[in-house]
């Protein structure tokens, strides 16, 4: 399927892309097609800033807080050239898609003024605190606690998958505040600096050998009273406001990139001879007409009339992208054979690759693992009876 797009759009298409093209080819082409996000990580910062100057950091976004008042085309637009142009992964990808739209649907004027010209213009890094060792998929089941003393509020416990903690300079969390409440009630979503005493970040590594992921311990860290999102006791409608965001324009940007890994394949099959091979065109061509589905299931999601809540479209879309691109990365071991055990190397053509296969089987555990996907599925989607969860 192909948009409609106007004359106008069109016109705008070939602005980003020229202005993308000039970047990536030229200033940053040291970190053009960079994937993953825990490599160069003051150069990305360096891009972020780059994109800011020129007002395409936060497109979308209101023109006071730094963006252009884009239309939901134009956002389509360039999240899709972003991807076309080997664009590298935003390192600031939670302020600018997660944080920030929180801040703006839920946030006061005064919270507005504070930390959105910070995450527009690239100096104002973000992290998320929501999963726990013992509440991950499980959110709910959050346990660590935040406390009203005097005008600030402090903050004891963990979270565990922090992606980018180790370079962030803010991180929104959710904590339980109300004694002995249970599930979603008593939660509060508060801001914090990760910037003080009390924050230590550990780093995770992973399959790949990176350490994108962490873990965060707040010991008596502390927030200005007034660095809560909504009201005490109101975090679980923010959080899952904050959700609702995730499966937002960025899906249709991140479906770019996962056409480049296709196509990548496609070559690598061309090369070896394997395009040959009926089996794996035909899962090629299987890979081919699930990347379209998705195409057609963001567009549904993005039609949505209220961007702040999650609709059928949006309660499938993690489960259906990580599934398939799991499944992606093993075709990919499959078309390469023993090329695919290396990684590494500037003359390596594919090594982007097996780096795709080994992160791609974090995909159906991050975000809700795909059994919880399911449930959610079930339990708000279908309306089915809740799985009994016991007493916490």
């Amino acid at each position: 399927m192909k948009l409609g797009f106007s004359q106008a759009e069109e016109q705008f298409r070939a602005e980003c892309a020229a202005w993308l093209q000039s970047q990536l080819n030229g200033d940053f082409a040291d970190i053009k097609g960079l994937p993953g996000m825990n490599s160069m990580i003051e150069r990305r910062k360096d891009w972020e800033q780059r994109l800011a100057e020129n007002r395409w950091s936060v497109i979308g976004w209101p023109e006071e807080w730094g963006g252009r008042n884009a239309t939901i085309a134009q956002q389509v637009i360039f999240a899709e050239e972003y991807a076309r142009a080997g664009g590298p992964n935003r390192a600031n990808h939670i302020g600018v898609e997660l944080a920030g739209p929180t801040i703006l649907a839920f946030g006061t004027e005064e919270q507005k003024a504070k930390f959105l010209p910070g995450i527009a213009n690239g100096t104002q890094i973000w992290c998320q605190g929501y999963s726990e060792p013992n509440a991950g998929s499980d959110l709910a089941n959050v346990r660590t606690k935040a406390r009203l003393e005097g005008d600030e509020w402090v903050v004891n416990g963990q979270k565990v998958w922090t992606s980018l903690a180790h370079y962030s300079d803010w991180i929104f969390v959710v904590a339980r505040s109300e004694e002995g409440s249970k599930g979603p009630k008593g939660l509060t979503f508060l801001m914090m600096d990760m910037h003080q005493p009390g924050v230590e970040v550990r780093p995770i590594e992973q399959i790949n050998g990176d350490a994108e992921f962490n873990e965060t311990f707040f010991e008596d860290a502390r927030c200005p009273a007034d660095s809560l999102i909504g009201t005490p006791g109101d975090g679980w409608r923010v959080a899952m406001g904050l959700l609702a965001f995730e499966r937002g324009v960025s899906t249709l940007g991140q479906q770019m990139g996962f056409r480049n890994e296709l196509d990548a394949i496609i070559a690598a099959a061309k090369t070896n001879g394997l395009d040959k091979d009926a089996v794996i065109r035909q899962r090629i061509a299987k890979a081919e007409i699930g990347l379209r589905l998705m195409r057609y299931g963001a567009l549904r999601m993005l039609s949505h009339a209220d961007s702040a809540q999650i609709d059928g479209a949006a309660l499938t879309y993690k489960i259906q992208w990580a599934t398939w691109r799991r499944d992606l990365g093993e075709l990919a071991m499959d078309v390469l054979g023993q090329a695919g055990e290396i990684a590494e190397g500037d003359a390596y053509e594919w090594s982007a690759l097996p780096n795709m296969f080994l992160f791609g089987r974090s995909d159906t555990i991050y975000g809700g693992t795909n059994q919880i996907q399911r449930n959610i599925i079930a339990e708000r989607g279908l309306g089915l009876p809740r799985e009994p969860r016991g007493d916490k």
